[in-house]
């Protein structure tokens, strides 16, 4: 099998401009460990997981010395998910980011596994590399999970 014929092409994307409050909602609808986010060319650009939408929903002083979660009351906690509104994408992703690894439509699922495993990325995007920067087409997304349960149903 080929890493085309793996690609789901209904992956769940955003793109750095996406609201914060709607990249979570969309994170948690699809139940995966992170979303592609693409670039304003519709490039990947890099992988948003649960992490740093967290990190941007908790008070600076909190995450400074966590004991001071303590003295916040209940009321207040539940509220959290406020401090994302306002917030893009852009705003939320690391300043380390990574670029998701990629993957070409031919590659064999040892070469994506290959590329999962050394970039510690939870996915893989599959490009279609046309001629130009401007024929690159992304053909969808393969996560490590939907690779494992392939290989795992492979072998039985």
């Amino acid at each position: 099998m080929r890493a085309r014929e793996l690609a789901d092409p209904d992956f769940p994307r955003v793109t750095l401009s996406t609201p914060a409050l709607t990249a979570a909602r969309l994170l948690l609808d699809s139940r995966r460990h992170g979303l592609l986010v693409l670039d304003e060319q519709g490039a990947p650009h890099a992988v948003l997981p649960i992490g740093p939408l967290l990190r941007k929903a908790v008070p600076e002083y909190v995450l400074a010395d966590p004991r001071l979660a303590a003295v916040v009351d209940e009321t207040h906690a539940d509220t959290l998910g406020a401090r994302l509104a306002g917030l893009t994408v852009r705003d939320c992703l690391p300043d380390a980011r990574h670029a998701p690894p990629v993957a070409r439509p031919d590659d064999t699922l040892l070469a994506v596994a290959a590329l999962i495993t050394a970039s510690s990325c939870p996915l893989v995007a599959v490009v279609d590399r046309g001629p130009g920067p401007a024929g690159d087409r992304l053909l969808g997304v393969i996560s490590q999970r939907h690779l494992l349960d392939h290989l795992v149903r492979a072998a039985s």
